[in-house]
């Protein structure tokens, strides 16, 4: 394939294209695209020609303009001096993705920050990157499919308040070459460093060999995969034999990995599998032992919200902290730019439908990356489908109010939209009312893709209420200061009512503790009683 590129770079320069070479590194159509002043941060690459590779990384020249939150930053580093720069230095830059680069024209990047360059014998570093924390690995989204450009920081914005850990991401303005590529969001990658999952290297003995581990659900193209010893479960709970799924080794690396590893963390998930296969209705449960299960119920909330078509089946990632800090397997959001009604395959564009359960839809259609059986088996559990209604409406009342979610919206869109970013992005690549795949609704434009998804969203947590017995005109007692949650904020707004008579942000019916009409010093009594006791009389 590199031969073919250089074959062609070789015919172009010789019958005087000019800059040739751009055009194997994915160029937009308009590639006169200017950026005199922005919002967001401006992210230049420089590769020199160079070809850029989905799998071996090539030395690159990266420099961040960020003049700070709500602050201009200026394309014309000569007219404008003296601007902020967030980094510049060398990194080790390669594409990444599987159908986010196969099936785009705009590709996402993986960078490493690098000492010095790979030529010289360079070697990654730890750099702190637009106030996300010290790592060494960085991803640069492409939003292309996703016409909104938001579906996986509003993922990550929804579960960040559960999730014991939720990759941050920016959006940034991209030029590679002195070409302009439009809107990316420059993100934390799910690893193991200290400002992420905090996990350390797993030894070969004792409590060390058993974390820090961090696997993922996903497919075998080019990677080493750990088989399961079960197979994935159609909608009625039928095992597909033919089927199978397969767990990517992420970190440590599967060739840095010793014997004692690998033996050690095969054997700890088919534990868990074991566990979770033998579970039955009518019979005792071990699989809380293996699992995190308030952690799984979080990750179901965020992946049925979103509908998402590579819901548990690609992308999962799960990982393993030392067993004398937790023994548990926990799950971690992440690639989420086809959810929330964007696909138009698999039903990914239903709102009244369960995800877990899709494996019918699938397996009809011929994929072979059918959905764990583990989650068919959780959800066939009484005490985890009470815990996942009991969350549901708990973050309905917090965080997941659908006004919340909106106002997300508006302030995601407002940050693409105050300084012209969505208008440049367009016009580097302009897919208005065309169909890129997998597009369900083909939008006309911003505007009518933000509103698209705000009514998807409206239908599908009108659906979810539904299913999970949620009333959302209902009150829960004693949470006053309607935050989703009944602690001693709850008591400070209450005690508040009756000093000061003010109402503003908080529901009386809920202040009702006593339940006998009206708000008075009895209430207080009652809700204290109720967090000393943990029950109402």
């Amino acid at each position: 394939m590199k031969r073919l590129f250089l074959l062609a770079l070789t015919l172009m320069a010789l019958t005087g294209t000019a800059r040739a070479w751009v055009w194997w590194n994915y160029p937009p159509d308009d590639q006169s695209v200017q950026l005199t002043s922005t919002n967001l941060p401006i992210v230049w690459l420089e590769v020199d020609g160079q070809y850029i590779d989905r799998y071996e990384r090539i030395t690159a020249r990266m420099k961040i303009i960020h003049n700070g939150d709500g602050q201009i930053n200026y394309g014309d580093t000569v007219a404008h001096p003296g601007q902020n720069i967030d980094y510049e230095g060398y990194v080790a830059l390669r594409y990444r993705g599987s159908s986010s680069f196969s099936m785009s024209d705009k590709k996402p990047y993986s960078f490493r920050p690098l000492d010095k360059p790979l030529e010289e014998g360079g070697v990654k570093k730890k750099v702190n990157i637009l106030g996300m924390g010290k790592d060494n690995n960085w991803a640069l989204l492409a939003p292309y499919a996703d016409k909104s450009m938001m579906r996986d920081l509003l993922a990550f914005e929804v579960s960040r308040p559960w999730m014991e850990y939720t990759p941050q991401g920016r959006y940034c303005e991209l030029f590679l070459d002195g070409i302009y590529y439009g809107v990316f969001v420059l993100t934390e990658v799910v690893s193991d460093g200290k400002h992420r999952l905090n996990l350390p290297n797993p030894g070969t003995e004792g409590d060390e060999l058993t974390g820090g581990y961090i696997m993922e659900v996903n497919r075998t193209e080019g990677e080493v995969t750990h088989t399961s010893k079960y197979h994935p479960l159609s909608s009625t709970g039928s095992p597909y034999n033919n089927q199978y799924i397969h767990f990517q080794y992420k970190s440590p690396d599967y060739e840095d990995m010793t014997s004692e590893q690998i033996t050690y963390i095969k054997g700890r998930i088919d534990q868990m599998e074991t566990a979770l296969w033998n579970y039955r209705p009518t019979g005792s449960s071990t699989y809380s032992e293996y699992i995190d299960v308030d952690n799984f119920v979080d990750y179901q909330i965020a992946m049925e919200l979103g509908h998402n078509v590579d819901a548990y089946r690609l992308s999962g990632k799960f990982f393993k902290r030392r067993d004398s800090e937790d023994a548990r397997f926990k799950m971690v959001v992440w690639d989420m730019n086809l959810a929330y009604g964007n696909a138009d395959y698999y039903d990914g564009w239903r709102n009244d439908t369960w995800m877990y359960k899709n494996n019918n839809v699938m397996n009809a259609a011929g994929d072979p990356q059918l959905i764990p059986f583990w989650w068919y088996k959780l959800n066939t559990d009484p005490s985890y489908t009470a815990a996942l209604k009991a969350r549901w409406a708990q973050y309905r009342r917090n965080n997941l109010r659908e006004d919340r979610i909106m106002a997300t919206i508006d302030s995601l869109a407002t940050v693409l939209n105050s300084r012209g970013a969505v208008r440049r992005n367009y016009q580097a690549w302009p897919r208005w009312g065309q169909y890129v795949w997998p597009n369900y609704y083909v939008a006309t434009g911003f505007a009518d893709e933000v509103a698209w998804l705000k009514q998807w969203l409206t239908d599908r947590i009108a659906w979810m209420d539904e299913q999970l017995g949620f009333d959302p005109n209902a009150s829960m007692r004693g949470d006053v200061n309607i935050d989703g949650s009944v602690d001693i904020n709850d008591v400070t707004a209450l005690i508040n009512i009756l000093l000061t008579g003010a109402t503003d942000g908080v529901d009386l019916e809920a202040a009702n503790c006593n339940l006998e009409g009206g708000v008075d010093i009895n209430d207080v009594t009652i809700l204290i009683n109720y967090l000393l006791k943990g029950s109402w009389p």
